[in-house]
């Protein structure tokens, strides 16, 4: 009976990963719905409330986002489809050494913001400096990165509020204040919570994009005021070129006739001398013959 029993339970086992579904994961619409994950359950219920952690490399493909870690909680299951939502993001532990050294100071903030769409969200960022400062500038530059932070939440939503986290508009934000105060050497966030998401449904400024797209027909005026100047320029080319080709001539027939005067007087020189030259060769060539007739005549 014992070993019945075991091999019903073996085949109750083997059953269980038959019944099993494929799930794909996809991430919230800030991260343009990409496919996050594929995960294993056997009812949907189990999915919701499972956390996924990802870089962010493999969702833009850029390796020098690969220190960015993101965390997305599952909410919603449809079909074979998960969504998520996000719920914060860490940075690894090797970018943070590489800032961090020796006869600096570290200055760490954590403070929970509240958004426009009434979220609340905790951030912990952290400043470096070159040499190490008292408490009293540390306390100096806490405030002026709490300010920055809790004035930007006020006029963000959630996912924009996180959309300037992780481009690092945040970070150089509160570099510009914190560095009239004290010459901060760099700002990063490495971590955010997401205590509470957004009870109120706002849209994002995305419709901005849209209104740049009628502005289109005003650079071709643009381009008809360049043309206009360039053929202004062209026109004024054309009229110079005339000018230059009248004056060329008057130049030209002062120099030739110097040339033919030269050349003619080389000539009238070079002339006589042959002459001369040819008049002894002549004389020569008779003298010889007659002495050659001379001596015919003394043989006979």
């Amino acid at each position: 009976m014992a070993k019945a029993r075991s091999r019903t339970a073996a085949r109750k086992v083997k059953d269980r990963w038959r019944a099993k579904n494929w799930y794909n994961v996809i991430a919230p619409p800030l991260f343009d719905g990409v496919t996050i994950a594929d995960t294993l359950s056997d009812d949907s219920d189990n999915l919701i409330n499972r956390v996924t952690e990802v870089s962010l490399q493999d969702l833009t493909n850029d390796f020098r986002r690969s220190h960015i870690k993101l965390h997305f909680k599952i909410n919603k299951v449809e079909e074979t489809t998960a969504h998520t939502q996000f719920v914060g993001h860490t940075l690894t532990s090797d970018y943070l050494r590489r800032m961090i050294r020796r006869r600096r100071s570290k200055i760490d903030g954590v403070y929970d913001v509240s958004t426009r769409d009434g979220a609340t969200i905790r951030v912990k960022p952290f400043a470096t400096t070159d040499k190490r400062i008292q408490n009293s500038q540390r306390k100096i530059v806490r405030e002026a990165m709490k300010k920055t932070i809790t004035d930007q939440g006020k006029t963000s939503t959630l996912s924009e509020f996180v959309g300037k986290i992780i481009d690092g508009k945040m970070g150089s934000d509160i570099y510009k204040n914190c560095k009239k105060l004290y010459p901060v050497k760099r700002v990063e966030i490495y971590k955010t919570e997401v205590i509470s998401h957004p009870k109120i449904t706002i849209e994002d400024k995305k419709p901005a994009k849209k209104e740049e797209k009628p502005e289109e027909p005003e650079k071709p005026e643009k381009k008809t005021k360049k043309t206009k100047k360039k053929e202004e320029k062209k026109t004024e080319e054309v009229k110079k070129e005339p000018e230059i080709k009248e004056e060329k001539p008057e130049e030209k027939p002062k120099k030739k006739p110097a040339k033919k005067e030269t050349k003619k007087t080389e000539k009238k020189t070079a002339k006589p001398k042959t002459k001369k030259s040819t008049k002894p060769k002549t004389t020569t060539k008779k003298k010889t013959t007659t002495k050659k007739k001379t001596t015919k005549k003394t043989k006979k």
